[in-house]
């Protein structure tokens, strides 16, 4: 288990039934980043790795 997988299943234990637009993902990643911009790389790393996700899919 890596050490983030607390965080995730924390996150998924606390907010695993709500849904959410991927406007207010992008908003929160921003305003995240804002106050830890020492993260700006892994941040924009995980989001473009969710937005290309299903590039390989389309290219089959």
């Amino acid at each position: 288990m890596y050490f983030t997988d607390r965080g995730i299943e924390e996150l998924a234990d606390r907010r695993g039934a709500e849904e959410v637009s991927l406007a207010w993902l992008a908003e929160r990643l921003r305003e995240f980043v804002d106050l830890n911009p020492e993260f700006e790389t892994p941040v924009e790393r995980l989001a473009t790795w969710l937005a290309r996700l299903d590039d390989d899919e389309d290219e089959e």
